[in-house]
């Protein structure tokens, strides 16, 4: 039988019984769109965890390094870090923190969390200018006076998150300052923060309040072995520094003898990986019990069929059909209702993942005081998944009554009433 020919017999048998048709492809609906709801959005809320907390960087290392005898480490040390782990890393940067009132032509700030950084910061962070630029290299080898504003910073000061600020003078201290730029948010729960070069607040902040503890950030060099690099830089400080290694059992540590501590990203990607791969097992069980009832619906509308149909499958085989012809033929019609289940069951599983979001954003904004904003995410692996999933459900559930079709005697059933 050529292709045309058992299409066309497919759909007419389909098209005959519509009703019965349509109940048995609800079936597969609902269980394809359980399955792309929970997915999609156990997904969305993945992407937005990683968003919130920074996790995209997965070439960022956060150091810490205390040399015995409490001395932290100054701006000196990480630079020969940095050339000492130049195979594993692009750059090793510094940054630490710093406070102060800041002050605009219209509004006052009591509290302006201030990061000094370098340049290279804002790449580790995966942070970009909102408005205006960053501040260069050479704006921060020469102390220039300049600043970028984040978070609630620039509506605290400047009366509206859209204000355009770029070029206006804040006073945070004693010092004038130029706002050049503005970085985009990630989180609604950042504060008022800015960030300034680091020489220029270690000139004219930090030596005022007395902090000289410097973090580390590195950037691994693209495709690392991000465990592998971790590693390698934990070793290096054990031995520059003379640190010696802790034990395994021991919970604290005293800085009189020192402390290394290197954390990668990746480990916490890997780590919220596991935690939704869970979910999304847990989900897939709960929508394959629909799926499960659906493909026990198709078995028994093949059934039904087969049964209604015994004198055409006699007269097809006393016309010279093949056994493989009669198979094929309620074969296709088995596969064809999950087809279209599936593909009805993309679309209204996307929507009611949406539906979903909407629900569960509304929930954790009353919880945090914000609004949040999920936004499902269905992969083409899901879907690619969900297709094989509907062929798979209409061979396996198809696959006895076309079969039995097949097996039938066309005499008896030639004679069938």
């Amino acid at each position: 039988m050529r292709v045309r020919d058992l299409a066309y017999e497919t759909s007419t048998a389909l098209l005959a019984n519509r009703a019965r048709t349509l109940l048995t492809v609800l079936g597969i609906v609902i269980g394809i769109a359980a399955v792309i709801a929970m997915t999609s959005l156990i997904d969305g809320v993945k992407a937005q965890l990683v968003g919130q907390l920074g996790l995209n960087m997965s070439r960022t290392v956060s150091i810490t390094c205390w040399p015995p005898g409490n001395q932290p480490l100054d701006l000196d040390d990480i630079e020969e870090i940095g050339g000492a782990l130049a195979s594993d890393y692009d750059f090793v940067t510094g940054f630490t923190y710093a406070s102060g009132k800041a002050t605009s032509s219209t509004a006052e700030i009591e509290y302006l969390s201030i990061t000094a950084c370098r340049p290279e910061y804002f790449e580790a962070m995966g942070l970009k200018a909102a408005s205006g630029r960053l501040f260069s290299a050479e704006e921060e080898e020469e102390g220039s006076m300049v600043v970028v504003l984040g978070g609630s910073s620039v509506q605290n000061l400047f009366g509206s998150p859209d204000a355009d600020c770029v070029g206006q003078t804040v006073r945070i201290g004693s010092s004038q300052y130029t706002v050049i730029g503005t970085v985009e948010s990630s989180s609604p729960y950042q504060g008022d923060v800015a960030y300034m070069p680091a020489s220029t607040a270690q000139t004219r902040l930090i030596g005022q309040q007395g902090s000289q503890s410097w973090s580390i950030l590195g950037f691994a060099r693209e495709g690392s072995d991000m465990y592998a690099v971790a590693t390698r830089t934990e070793d290096y400080l054990y031995e520059r520094f003379d640190i010696p290694r802790p034990d395994p059992d021991q919970t604290s540590f005293s800085s009189d003898e020192g402390y290394v501590s290197v954390q990668t990203a990746q480990a916490m990607i890997d780590q919220l990986d596991a935690t939704t791969a869970t979910f999304r097992v847990m989900a897939l069980a709960v929508a394959s019990i629909s799926l499960l009832v659906g493909g026990i619906g198709i078995m028994n509308m093949m059934l039904t069929n087969v049964t209604e149909r015994i004198r055409e499958i006699g007269l097809r085989k006393a016309l010279g059909a093949r056994r493989g012809d009669i198979t094929g033929q309620f074969l296709l019609e088995s596969v064809t209702i999950c087809v279209v289940g599936g593909v009805l069951g993309v679309a209204v599983g996307y929507g009611g993942a949406w539906a979903l979001a909407a629900v569960a954003g509304s929930a954790l904004g009353s919880m945090m005081g914000a609004a949040e904003s999920i936004v499902p995410v269905i992969s083409a692996t899901t879907a690619g998944g969900a297709a094989a999933i509907c062929v798979g459900i209409g061979v396996v559930f198809g696959w006895y009554p076309a079969r039995r079709a097949a097996r039938m005697d066309p005499v008896e059933s030639l004679r069938y009433q």
